[in-house]
């Protein structure tokens, strides 16, 4: 299974980054082999609108079935619900813990934002 967790960095050890559309980095991450592949979403970050849409169906598009995150706005969330991806809101620490919490079934999903959108 792939999830896609927002992170500061390029690997394991990143901080998560809080942001979902303008995170600087979004990992792919392969919960078995713990294989990561790194998107980078600069294109996104200083995005006037619809950082958020584009960044879901980039996710959708890698094929992953979870999102990682710290802050998700409402037009994130409806492009991610389409998408039939589960988002995980209100993340934060080391993308490799949020992996491990996330493999003990330690966070619940949402299908509701977690704020207005922009969060910058």
């Amino acid at each position: 299974m792939k999830i896609a967790i927002t992170a500061k960095g390029t690997d394991l050890n990143a901080e998560v980054d809080p942001r979902f559309g303008r995170a600087a980095y979004i990992l792919i991450v392969d919960v078995d082999t713990l294989d990561c592949e790194v998107v980078n979403n600069q294109e996104n970050v200083n995005r006037l609108k619809g950082a958020g849409i584009q960044a879901a169906t980039l996710i959708s598009d890698k094929k992953a079935e979870v999102l990682l995150t710290g802050f998700c706005g409402p037009n994130a969330v409806q492009t991610l619900n389409a998408a039939k991806i589960k988002v995980a809101t209100e993340v934060n620490g080391i993308v490799k813990d949020a992996v491990e919490a996330f493999k003990q079934g330690k966070y619940s999903y949402t299908d509701q934002p977690n704020t207005e959108g922009h969060w910058v």
